[in-house]
């Protein structure tokens, strides 16, 4: 019986030792493969159509990015259902480094309280790599409305509560969710009114057919730069905006704490090596303190994003529980 023991257990130790060195052999060989990477050029999913604001900025941080990782970012438009469709197929990815997506506001903070299923969670299956730029949104008129500023704005809609209307580039954007919010915060009632984009909304409020203008600052900055059609009230970021210095925020014009930007981001796919999310978080920071990256994100009305990592998930998670909230409380819901 001695004996026999002995040999199971000598049979346990090697199964044992084994198993400690298979796992050795393993995480050496992840991080060979860390130091390695990238080896080969790395996708960049862009969950929205070529051409639009959010693909000139992920095609410019991609250009930016390559120097310090010494291969090409190759960006791949995948769109569809509000951008989820690019976002789920990126976190369904290898997590190797050699796929990233583009995430905004719409797909980590918004899109899971509007839709039934998007495909992935956004708190669980990306890990955040760094956010890319932040535009404000902007409040307009016709430049032959009565309305001077926010206080105008909000002294006629308190006296005719749900007589005056806004328009926004389409429901559950970060537009028509910046009209919802200034409702609530003002405690105003308005008819929303939403277009096929910012071409179509503009011209509405140019011509009288809806009173007041929600936009993305880059969509209307044209318009509002020449003067003679459209009227600024007020930008939605905290502070003001680089592109349209001369308009107030928000919170400045008369409601404090008023803070709303349209902002994107990259991330990886859950599992991605440390390693590699080191590099990657790396070259977006050296990218980002880029002289031309930053004139080219100002050219589009953007800031340069300044929070990487841990720190983005923190900042989505405030953003999930203000638009969560706000999207349950006036029952909004997508097409």
């Amino acid at each position: 019986m001695g004996c026999l023991s002995r040999g199971r257990e000598s049979a346990r130790t090697g199964r044992w030792t084994k198993a400690v060195v298979a796992a050795a052999l393993a995480l050496g060989a992840a991080a060979a493969s860390a130091q390695e990477w990238p080896a080969r050029p790395i996708t960049l999913i862009v969950p929205f159509p070529p051409g639009g604001t959010t693909d000139i900025f992920a095609r410019t941080i991609a250009e930016h990015m390559r120097p310090a990782l010494g291969q090409s970012i190759v960006v791949e438009n995948k769109p569809g259902a509000a951008g989820n469709l690019g976002v789920a197929a990126a976190a369904r990815a290898q997590p190797d480094g050699y796929t990233i997506v583009l995430g905004s506001v719409g797909t980590q903070s918004v899109n899971q309280f509007l839709y039934g299923n998007i495909g992935f969670n956004p708190a669980t299956d990306l890990v955040p790599l760094g956010m890319i730029a932040s535009t404000p949104n902007v409040m307009a008129v016709a430049a032959g409305s009565p309305w001077r500023n926010l206080d105008d704005v909000i002294k006629a809609v308190k006296k005719d509560p749900g007589k005056y209307s806004y328009a926004s580039p389409g429901i559950g954007s970060s537009v028509h969710l910046t009209g919802a919010y200034f409702e609530s915060m003002a405690g105003l009632q308005m008819l929303h009114v939403p277009f096929k984009g910012s071409s179509a909304a503009i011209p509405a409020v140019i011509g009288g057919q809806v009173d007041i203008l929600m936009d993305n600052l880059p969509s209307s900055m044209a318009t509002l730069k020449a003067g003679d059609r459209l009227r600024g009230i007020a930008v939605t970021s905290a502070e003001r905006s680089p592109a349209a210095p001369d308009l107030p925020t928000m919170a400045e014009a008369g409601l404090p704490g008023f803070e709303v930007t349209a902002w994107s981001g990259l991330y990886a796919p859950r599992g991605t090596p440390a390693p590699v999310v080191d590099k990657l978080i790396a070259a977006m920071k050296q990218a980002l303190k880029s002289p031309a990256l930053q004139q080219s994100l100002a050219q589009g009305g953007a800031t340069p994003g300044n929070v990487f990592g841990p720190d983005l998930a923190a900042f989505e998670v405030k953003e999930r529980d203000k638009w969560g909230k706000l999207i349950q409380a006036r029952g909004i819901k997508a097409d």
